[in-house]
């Protein structure tokens, strides 16, 4: 078998030049990585002025000490996920999500947990409980949001506690009516509404061992106690004027006992 060395000797002559030319072609439409630079950074809090947990300077900050701040940085070594994963590892992040653009563009989008009711119990305990039922720790956060003090530790506040205001929350009237929560030794539940100088006893919560049943149970309850509080300050109070009575007892589904204010 006779082989033709020129013509094979030409065919991988070819190959070879053709595979240069493919790589080199390559390389000079794909721009190289390593040269691009970080020119911007865009950080969006979707819920920065309902929360104010967290701000962009933190979020800054944070990245900053952790040495993943990407401005300036080669968009080669900008580590995307590290940075997602670094911002979720704050106590008041829900979410992150960044991404890096063609033009050296770095977005990072962050969303915070929701607070819905502050923990300041007498063990010494002060604390947020977000709309997850979640603990969140203290911080420089101000808001409207009820405060719930006494005789509350961290399983009864993620239980009952939780439950009892996301429920007051839920409703317009109640949310600005209502500024703290108060829970006695024996767990009855007292109200210190923003108007008028009195407090209101509501009972006890009723107890469950699972989860689903605890929550309409407690939803029924607090609704049903609500509910009568609405009529007696519209049929009640607005007559007999808001600083009447010191105490206003609920406890009872009959009657509704109220102590007088002591005339001095």
């Amino acid at each position: 078998m006779h082989i033709d060395w020129k013509k094979t000797i030409t065919i991988a002559l070819d190959i070879v030049i053709g595979g240069y030319l493919v790589a080199a072609f390559t390389a000079f439409n794909k721009p190289d990585d390593t040269a691009k630079i970080c020119t911007k950074v865009s950080i969006n809090i979707q819920d920065e002025t309902t929360n104010g947990f967290i701000n962009t300077k933190e979020i800054k900050s944070r990245l900053e000490k952790s040495h993943l701040y990407p401005l300036a940085k080669p968009m080669k070594y900008v580590d995307a996920r590290k940075i997602e994963e670094t911002l979720k590892s704050s106590p008041f992040v829900n979410n992150s999500e960044c991404y890096k653009t063609q033009d050296g563009h770095v977005c990072i989008n962050i969303t915070q947990r929701m607070p819905t009711i502050r923990i300041k119990a007498i063990n010494g305990d002060d604390y947020y409980l977000d709309d997850k039922n979640r603990i969140m720790p203290n911080s420089h956060y101000t808001s409207d949001l009820i405060i719930a003090t006494g005789y509350i530790n961290r399983w009864f506040a993620q239980n009952y506690v939780s439950q009892l205001g996301n429920v007051l929350m839920s409703s317009d009237l109640w949310k600005n009516q209502i500024e703290q929560i108060n829970i006695l030794p024996n767990h009855g539940v007292e109200l210190v509404p923003r108007v008028g100088n009195h407090i209101v006893y509501i009972g006890k919560m009723p107890e469950s061992n699972y989860k689903s049943e605890r929550k309409k149970l407690i939803y029924d309850f607090v609704k049903k106690k609500m509910d009568r509080l609405e009529k007696f300050y519209k049929y009640g109070l607005s007559q007999a004027g808001w600083n009447k009575y010191s105490y206003i007892n609920l406890e009872f589904d009959n009657q509704i006992i109220c102590k007088k204010q002591i005339e001095n």
